[in-house]
């Protein structure tokens, strides 16, 4: 497996490894004492879900100090991907991190990280930040692993899809 930063050769391959996965579901966040935690409600009955492709100008990407975009390979398959931006607080805002469905648990999404915190350190920012959703379970379960910790629950982010999700906002400080 190889990681390597967007050019324009391989621009074409953002998205690919943007694959459905499993909701079976979600966290309950809880505040005690200024620290988060959670407890998990698993369903009964599992679905799938997709999160469209987002229409980015990914070109923007390449060579800029403020954004970054690494893709993994096996050998010529792009089986993941991890979107940077340099955010306000000194944080690196990850917009998108997703491993193709058949290499999942491989090792590649914590690479992945790996080189989201390189980039991050390198660009003199004070950590890692992203955003989920509280029925990601797979997803909050693996931030948690790589260290991650909640730093908010935004109730009223996805309000208007009438979906009963809720924002999950993890932080890892360096």
């Amino acid at each position: 497996m190889e990681i390597v930063e967007i050019n324009r050769q391989n621009l074409s391959d953002i998205n690919k490894a943007n694959q459905p996965f499993e909701i079976i579901g979600k966290i309950i966040p809880i505040f005690v004492d200024g620290i988060w935690s959670y407890t998990e409600e698993i369903y009964e009955h599992h679905t799938m879900k997709s999160y469209p492709v987002e229409n980015r100008d990914y070109a923007a990407y390449i060579n800029n100090p403020d954004k970054a975009v690494f893709l993994a390979y096996y050998g010529a398959e792009c089986v993941g991907q991890i979107i940077l931006k340099r955010d306000w607080n000194r944080y690196a805002f990850i917009e998108d991190i997703c491993v193709a469905k058949s290499t999942r648990g491989q090792g590649i999404g914590t690479d992945l990280i790996q080189k989201a915190i390189e980039w991050a350190k390198k660009s003199n920012l004070k950590g890692l930040a992203l955003e989920t959703q509280d029925n990601n379970i797979p997803a909050c379960r693996f931030y948690a692993k790589c260290g991650f910790v909640i730093g908010a629950v935004n109730t009223m982010l996805y309000r208007n899809f009438d979906n009963g999700e809720f924002a999950v906002f993890w932080y890892l400080p360096f």
